[in-house]
């Protein structure tokens, strides 16, 4: 599940290097890997910054909701990832030592692709809390119950360890020198290069699965705020939009992050089985290289969820940056008679306005 091709990066220059002379592609096998590698470094800083700043305040959140269950584990998975940026950039150089890359392809890049998987299915979860709470806020289902949350998010992290991590780091063991598959595939042993296979079909499936679940849980959502606005009769346009965007912010982080990725693989899969190299191939890991670094946007982007959907959230991050709880009503548009305030919240919850 975990291991989704991690070996790309290495694999682009490996293919461009194997064209012919005649064969010009109009790309620059250098250029190419420093302008990926900058994306990466330029991520790097803001992320670390904002997510060290979103550490901070869930450290004074109590988990008393799903909701904020699932929103710790994402921010555990993005801040994972955001460590293992660096690496994956300097291993994408082209002057990076082969021990860097030989690291990057049995660790770090395993690491990341572990977070980016985990942060899909968390994202996943998440939508279905929020269908629970909006859609069905009456009663209390599984789904809604605290150790519930709490049992299916360390689970899940678990398995992903346990079947898919640990096994390819440790099957990730070959001397890579003097043989023709690229760096990170000859690293592999013949057993690891199965599990590499079975892997990349897994996670495609883990992606197109949460997609549906998340396109019918919004489908839902949406249902039931365009009701509740026709019922409440509300004129106030703006504060109507805001909503809108809130409700829909899971889903938009979703589809700009890892929909163009998956997408391109659909197409990159069909070609990477063929003996022949062309411009074609090229081209799409070049695109597969570019939307794999639009994944890695997820760890800025995740940071939207936590302040435009939990309320106590906003209300520490506002403390910590002295400023006044009337800022978070205008950021977020908050306003009386929406989906929100009809919405019952789970006793006790400190990220009780959920839907807020």
């Amino acid at each position: 599940m975990v291991l989704h091709n991690f070996t790309d990066s290495s694999k682009l220059v490996a293919t461009m290097a194997s064209l012919s002379p005649l064969m010009d592609c109009g790309f620059n096998e250098d250029t190419i890997s420093m302008a990926i590698s900058s994306l990466y470094f330029l991520l790097f800083i803001p992320a670390l910054i904002i997510n060290g700043v979103a550490v901070w305040v869930c450290m004074q959140l109590r988990s008393t909701s799903t909701f904020m269950v699932y929103l710790k584990n994402l921010l555990a998975a993005d801040l994972l990832m955001t460590l293992t940026i660096p690496v994956k950039a300097a291993k994408i150089l082209p002057s990076a030592p082969l021990t860097l890359k030989a690291f990057a392809c049995r660790y770090s890049d395993v690491i990341f692709y572990l977070c980016m998987y985990m942060s899909i299915i968390l994202l996943g979860l998440i939508s279905l809390d929020r269908f629970f709470k909006i859609v069905r806020p009456c009663g209390r289902l599984l789904g809604q119950n605290l150790v519930f949350g709490k049992v299916l998010s360390a689970s899940i992290w678990v398995v992903l360890l346990a079947t898919n991590v640990i096994p390819t780091m440790i099957l990730t063991n070959q001397d890579p020198t003097n043989k023709t598959k690229e760096f990170c595939m000859a690293m592999k042993s013949d057993a690891g290069q199965g599990l590499h296979g079975g892997v990349v079909k897994l996670n495609n499936a883990i992606f197109w699965v949460v997609c549906v679940l998340i396109f019918v849980c919004y489908i839902c959502i949406a249902r039931k705020v365009f009701q509740s606005y026709r019922k409440s009769g509300s004129s106030n346009d703006e504060g109507r939009h805001k909503t809108k965007v809130r409700v829909f912010l899971v889903l938009v982080v979703f589809l700009v992050c890892f929909g163009p990725y998956h997408s391109i693989r659909i197409f990159y899969t069909s070609l990477q089985d063929t003996s022949t190299t062309s411009c074609t191939n090229v081209t799409l890991r070049i695109c597969k290289e570019i939307t794999l670094w639009m994944s890695a946007m997820n760890v800025c982007l995740d940071p939207l969820i936590y302040f435009f959907l939990c309320k106590s959230f906003r209300i520490n991050l506002f403390k910590m940056l002295c400023l006044s709880p009337g800022t978070s009503s205008w950021l977020t548009g908050r306003g009386p008679n929406t989906i929100e305030d009809q919405t019952p919240t789970q006793e006790g919850d400190s990220c009780a306005c959920t839907e807020n």
